[in-house]
């Protein structure tokens, strides 16, 4: 996926502590979360767990597959997670512009 066609979204999952490990991931593989994600348009970038709080996931995400990213979090993760998705951009190079200057 060409990073210049997509936009990069930041997936915050917060683990709802009102259920037990057991029954989040009992809710996880009956929704079918693992097996599908990510879905369509969307390529993995980074997924990392933040210990007591959950995960935190970059996906490069195609404009016309945003919906596609909102509605499998909603289906899928719901039940299991709080959410928050935030689109960002890469800073890296910018950064690196800067220290040059």
């Amino acid at each position: 996926m060409e990073s210049d066609k997509t936009v990069l979204v930041t997936v915050i999952l917060r683990h709802d502590q009102s259920k037990n490990l057991d029954e989040i991931m009992s809710y996880l593989q009956e929704t079918g979360f693992y097996r599908e994600f990510p879905p369509e348009g969307s390529e993995l970038v980074s997924w990392v767990v933040a210990m007591s709080f959950g995960f935190i996931i970059q996906l490069r995400v195609e404009p016309s597959a945003l919906r596609t990213l909102n509605r499998f979090i909603e289906q899928k993760a719901w039940g299991a997670f709080h959410y928050e998705v935030y689109p960002a951009y890469d800073f890296e190079p910018i950064a690196k512009k800067f220290k040059e200057e």
